[in-house]
């Protein structure tokens, strides 16, 4: 691994870990096995960013949507997704799980991190979304407070599902698609959004010092 400095690093790195699926056809096995595969590169990327200083990473697990595809995919997304926490857990970390734990669809077995645990010496927050929907996440506060949007007491920004989340500096995406999907509308207002070729299971250190370089050059304007 190529051990890289940098003059400016983005405080809250969003990720989206997007071509497992399209990863397995390309290698002849089913479509379902590619999700275990991207469990690896999750944790080579948490390693670099503890080494790196990172304050924050957020991982796309799963969204509302993606639980349309057939159960065998849907088992084994959820499964990696399970995986993966219990990979990153009893680290140095604090851990938080953001989505509809309401639903059967959500993981039981991801029930205690629905509130943010830490393990170790807390020396970065990581957060994954699993059965999220940008609208579940908005509509939280209004839900909750069976409150009209209309209603100007209430800030609705910090009430939020997500508000324990903070504002994202960069986003990552994996798998040549150019969107969003979702990935919190309004953590994401001013982040920067770079896009790798490659697909998530063909994660590589380089593919993420290329993304931190290519960051160094953008200017920060917050609007201004």
């Amino acid at each position: 691994m190529t051990r890289q400095k940098f003059k400016r690093l983005p405080k809250h790195i969003g990720i989206i870990p997007d071509g497992n699926r399209r990863w397995s056809v390309k290698n002849g096995i089913p479509k379902e096995a590619g999700y275990t595969k991207g469990l690896l590169p999750g944790l080579m990327l948490y390693e670099i960013c503890l080494e790196l200083g990172i304050n924050e990473i957020t991982f796309y697990g799963f969204t509302q949507d993606n639980t349309k595809r057939p159960q065998v995919q849907r088992k084994a997304f959820q499964k990696a997704c399970v995986d993966a926490v219990n990979m990153l857990s009893n680290r140095d970390a604090s851990l938080l799980v953001i989505g509809d734990s309401n639903s059967t669809l959500f993981p039981s077995e991801l029930i205690p991190y629905i509130k943010r645990h830490t393990f170790g010496k807390d020396l970065i927050k990581i957060n994954f979304l699993v059965n999220y929907s940008w609208k579940w996440d908005l509509n939280y506060a209004l839900v909750l407070k069976n409150l009209q949007p209309d209603n100007q007491h209430v800030n609705l920004i910090n009430s939020i599902a997500s508000a324990d989340i903070s504002r994202i500096d960069l986003i990552i995406r994996w798998g040549c698609r150019r969107r969003l999907s979702g990935f919190l509308p309004v953590q994401s207002i001013y982040a920067d959004f770079y896009v790798v070729d490659q697909l998530w299971p063909d994660f590589t250190p380089e593919q993420f010092y290329q993304a931190l370089s290519w960051y160094e050059t953008q200017d920060v304007t917050l609007g201004g």
